[in-house]
């Protein structure tokens, strides 16, 4: 099966930002370990959230706001796709992910096809 797992980085980057470079190279080697996974399908980082451009369609008007949907802390940093077994196999792979160990959060959502 395959599952969609949004990162939140919450007050990760902030986290991070404060390590040593060392433990700087260590998170950057784990994003890596998993884009490197062979279940593994990557996504372009995201930009800031702070630069997102959100759209709406309201009685046939679009209508634009700046930054995103959801609140800033709650905001998708990045994304990936995985190609696991089973749920619990996500969750092992959700855990390796930097961004849930600094105070961010993976959301995994199995992936539906409608066409």
């Amino acid at each position: 099966m395959k599952y969609v797992m949004l990162i939140y980085q919450g007050p990760a980057l902030e986290r991070q930002s404060a390590l040593t470079e060392e433990e700087q190279k260590q998170v950057y080697a784990d994003y890596q370990g998993i884009n490197q996974t062979p279940s593994v399908t990557t996504v372009p980082p995201l930009g800031l959230a702070e630069n997102a451009t959100t759209v709406r369609v309201e009685g046939g008007k679009t209508l634009t706001t700046d930054g995103p949907f959801v609140g800033m802390k709650e905001a998708v940093g990045g994304l990936f796709i995985l190609d696991a077994d089973d749920i619990d196999a996500a969750i092992e792979v959700a855990a390796r992910v930097p961004a849930a160990r600094y105070g961010g959060a993976v959301e995994i959502r199995p992936s539906e096809v409608y066409w």
